[in-house]
């Protein structure tokens, strides 16, 4: 805002845009604190997958993602399948 005012005083359009980017991450703030400090809001209650987790209904693992093919790779590592740990 400082750099703007001082360097820029008559560039309507990058004042706009300065403005329209904080009220973006204003409204971001507010949908953080609604959801506890998540960015994203549960789908479910803790409880019901707790309970989907422990009746089968739900299974529980890892997402793990191609970070070079994001949008069409991905897949979920179960939890006690397939790792070295298990013995």
């Amino acid at each position: 805002q400082n750099y703007l005012d001082n360097f820029w005083p008559d560039l309507k359009a990058a004042h706009e845009l300065l403005e329209s980017i904080v009220q973006a991450r204003r409204e971001r703030e507010a949908e953080s604190q609604d959801n506890n400090g998540k960015e994203y809001p549960e789908h479910l209650a803790v409880e019901i997958l707790e309970a989907g987790i422990k009746s089968g209904r739900y299974i529980q693992g890892t997402l793990n993602v191609n970070k070079h093919r994001a949008q069409l790779e991905a897949f979920v590592r179960l939890q006690g399948f397939g790792s070295k740990e298990t013995g």
